[in-house]
C-alpha cells in the first residue's frame, strides 16, 4: 500500500537518513519525495510503498523522531481517478513581486477543478532593475473536460491586475 509521509524540522545533516532508515527496517520502499531547505527548515513530502500490517510500528517509530525536533506525519495515499488519465501542462509565471500572487492564481486553478501538482516559486532579483521579480514553476492536471485555451483566458484574466507574466507548455 502506498503511504504519505509530510517531514519538518530544523535544518540539520542526517534529517533524510534517520527517516530512510526507519523506512527501510520496517520494509518499506521510498518511491518518490520532494525535501527542500527553506529560511532554516527542513521539510518535504515522501512517498513510499509499505505493506498493511507493518504501518503501525512505522508509524510509532517516525513519532519517535520527535524527541529530535523532526515531526513526521504519515497518511494512508490514495490514486485519485485523475491520474489513470492525465492531462498535465507547466506553468510559468514572472512578474513584479507583491502579495497575493500564490492567492489569486491558486484560486483561478481551484475554480477550475486543476490539480497542483508541484509548485516551485522563488523571488529574485530582476537584472535590469534589481527590484525584486516573482517567478513560478507549476505542474498542472487539468481535469478531462478543460480545454487549455479555458485556463489561459482566465489566469490572462488576471494577469493584468497582478502584473505578470503567464506562460504555458
Amino acid at each position: 500500500m502506498e503511504w504519505i509521509l509530510s517531514v519538518m524540522a530544523t535544518d540539520r545533516p542526517g534529517l533524510v537518513e534517520r527517516i530512510a532508515r526507519q523506512v527501510q527496517q520496517h520494509g518499506g520502499n521510498w518511491e518518490e519525495s520532494s525535501l527542500s531547505r527553506l529560511a532554516g527548515h527542513f521539510a518535504g513530502i515522501i512517498r513510499i510503498t509499505l505493506a498493511d500490517d507493518k504501518a503501525d510500528a512505522l508509524k510509532k517509530a517516525l513519532e519517535g523522531l520527535a524527541v529530535d525536533g523532526l515531526t513526521v506525519n504519515m497518511a494512508s495515499g490514495t490514486q485519485s481517478q485523475q491520474e489513470a488519465e492525465p492531462k498535465q501542462v507547466e506553468l510559468e509565471l514572472v512578474g513584479h513581486d507583491k502579495p497575493g500572487i500564490v492567492s489569486e492564481v491558486s484560486t483561478v486553478l481551484a475554480s477550475l477543478g486543476i490539480n497542483v501538482d508541484t509548485l516551485t516559486t522563488r523571488v529574485e532579483s530582476s537584472s535590469m532593475t534589481a527590484e525584486p521579480l516573482f517567478r513560478a514553476e507549476a505542474h498542472l492536471t487539468l481535469p478531462g473536460q478543460l480545454e487549455l485555451d479555458v485556463l489561459q483566458s482566465r489566469l490572462e484574466a488576471i494577469a493584468n491586475d497582478l502584473m505578470v507574466d503567464i506562460s504555458f507548455s
